[in-house]
């Protein structure tokens, strides 16, 4: 069996809940497609810490070389969704997972969160 302490391979699953994205759900609710880098790696993971960055009431939490988790506020409440990205090398995309920590619902703002950072992405050649 793997390691207590090894590292999460993966992204988290959704909750039951339609308050978040992920690009390794199989689910219509819940998908999402990964970014599918066009650069070197390496900068196209750079240029995706940076496009989460430029989110508004977004700071980085903790990141590896390889995997990302930040935080986003929402503006009126300040709730808190999590955004994570990971690198995978072997195919070249890069996973993301946009989630709210409460409630329920989160009127598309995940969705709309990680098409944003896909854009910018996008705007930049970094992503198809």
């Amino acid at each position: 069996p793997p390691e207590a302490d090894s590292p999460q391979v993966g992204l988290a699953p959704c909750p039951k809940s339609p308050n978040c994205v992920s690009s390794d759900a199989r689910d219509s609710v819940h998908a999402i497609a990964p970014f599918r880098i066009r650069v070197p790696q390496a900068d196209g993971w750079r240029a995706a810490r940076e496009a989460v960055l430029k989110l508004p009431r977004t700071r980085i939490v903790s990141e590896t070389p390889t995997t990302l988790h930040a935080e986003s506020r929402s503006a009126v409440f300040g709730f808190v969704d999590d955004v994570e990205l990971e690198l995978r090398p072997e195919s070249g995309l890069i996973a993301v997972r946009s989630a709210s920590r409460v409630g329920y619902g989160d009127m598309g703002v995940n969705r709309r969160r990680v098409e944003e950072i896909r854009s910018t992405l996008q705007s930049e050649n970094v992503v198809d």
